[in-house]
């Protein structure tokens, strides 16, 4: 992993999530040229900053990094509806999941 790993992978989930470079640096409370400095390799966001570009992904920092996973705010978001199912639910989703991915 490197800079330029960081940079494609914002530039990756911003186009994922739909928004422009404006309207992400306008989300993150910065200037509009915030993310396109990222993108364009001029600056890296600090770790502070780095942590806030996720929350805005719905990702953690380890999804961030995970490249295997194209669309980790998707991933993540079935991880938290499953969180909210009962055991014997689960298992019938996961019988489901099994199912699917034999196809």
């Amino acid at each position: 992993m490197d800079a330029d790993f960081i940079r494609r992978r914002i530039t990756a989930l911003r186009l994922q999530k739909g928004v422009s470079e404006y309207q992400m640096s306008y989300d993150l409370g910065h200037s509009r040229s915030y993310v396109y400095n990222i993108s364009s390799g001029k600056s890296l966001p600090p770790m502070t900053e780095f942590l806030e570009i996720c929350r805005y992904f719905a990702i953690t920092p380890a999804q961030f990094f995970d490249d295997s996973v194209e669309n980790p705010a998707l991933l993540q978001s079935a991880i938290t509806e499953l969180q909210k199912l009962n055991e014997d639910d689960l298992m019938l989703i996961i019988s489901h999941i099994r199912r699917l991915a034999k196809g």
